[in-house]
C-alpha cells in the first residue's frame, strides 16, 4: 500500500488538488473532514475544546463556532498549540480509522490530504509527499480574494504556518500552482506517473493483497511441513 501525503499551506490549492485525485479516482483521506468530525458536539474532542476555551466559542445549537475559535487561535501561537494539542490525538485516530477502513477495501494508493502534515508528524506515515507551493505574492493575494480579509489578518493567518518554502524542501514531488486552474491541471497530469508506478516490495507487502499473500504462504508452509512430518 502507497500512502501519499498532500500538504500545502492556505490559499495554495491544495483542496483542488485533492478534488483532482478524487475526479481520478484516488481514495482520498481528508485531515479537514476528520477535525470537523472530532469537533461535533458531544464528542471527546468537543469536550476538550470547550474545557479549554469556554462556552463563549460555542453558538446557540451548542456547535463550535469555528470561525470565532480560527479567529482566537490564529492571533495567540500559544493558544493554537494548545488546540492542536488538545485534538491532534482524536484527529490521528479518526485519520487511522479511515486509512484502515480503505487497506480493508483493498485500495493499493491512499492519498492522506492533511494541511498540517509535517507538523503533526504525520509525514511519518507517507512513502511519498507532495506540496502545492505558489509564491508569498500569490498566497496572500488569492487567501485575501478568497476571505475577504485585510492584508494584515491575511499575513497573520499565513505566518501561523511552517512556511511553504520549508515545506517545499522536504517534499518528494512539488506542484507550482502560480498559474491557472488549466496550468495547474496540466502539472497534476505531469506528477500521476510518479503516484501510480507500480508498488514496491515493501509497500505491496502492507497492502491487503500483499498481507493475504505472507498469509497464504505461512499457512501453505505449515500445512507442507506437517505433511511432510507425517511421511516421517
Amino acid at each position: 500500500m502507497r500512502i501519499i501525503g498532500l500538504t500545502g499551506g492556505i490559499a495554495t490549492g491544495k483542496s483542488t488538488v485533492s478534488k483532482l485525485f478524487k475526479a481520478n479516482g484516488f481514495p482520498v483521506v481528508d485531515a479537514d473532514v476528520v477535525a470537523r468530525d472530532v469537533l461535533k458536539k458531544g464528542s471527546g474532542g468537543w469536550r476538550k475544546v470547550v474545557a479549554a476555551f469556554g462556552d463563549d466559542i460555542l453558538l446557540e445549537n451548542g456547535e463550535v463556532d469555528r470561525p470565532k475559535l480560527g479567529q482566537i487561535v490564529f492571533g495567540d501561537p500559544s493558544k493554537r498549540q494548545l488546540l492542536n494539542r488538545l485534538l491532534a490525538p482524536y484527529i490521528s485516530y479518526g485519520i487511522f480509522w479511515e486509512v484502515l477502513k480503505l487497506w480493508l477495501k483493498g485500495c493499493r494508493i491512499i492519498i492522506l490530504d492533511v494541511p498540517l502534515l509535517f507538523e503533526a508528524k504525520m509525514d511519518r506515515w507517507t512513502t511519498l509527499i507532495i506540496v502545492v507551493w505558489i509564491d508569498p505574492e500569490t498566497q496572500l493575494k488569492r487567501l485575501m480574494g478568497r476571505d475577504r480579509t485585510s492584508a494584515q489578518d491575511a499575513q497573520n493567518r499565513i505566518n501561523a504556518q511552517m512556511p511553504l518554502d520549508l515545506k517545499r524542501s522536504k517534499a518528494d514531488i512539488v506542484i507550482n500552482n502560480n498559474g491557472s486552474l488549466e496550468e495547474l491541471n496540466e502539472n497534476f497530469k505531469k506528477i500521476l506517473n510518479q503516484v501510480t508506478k507500480p508498488l514496491t516490495w515493501t509497500e505491496f507487502l502492507v497492502s491487503r493483497q500483499g498481507a493475504m499473500v505472507v498469509i497464504i504462504s505461512i499457512v501453505s508452509g505449515v500445512l507442507g511441513c506437517k505433511k511432510l512430518i507425517t511421511r516421517l
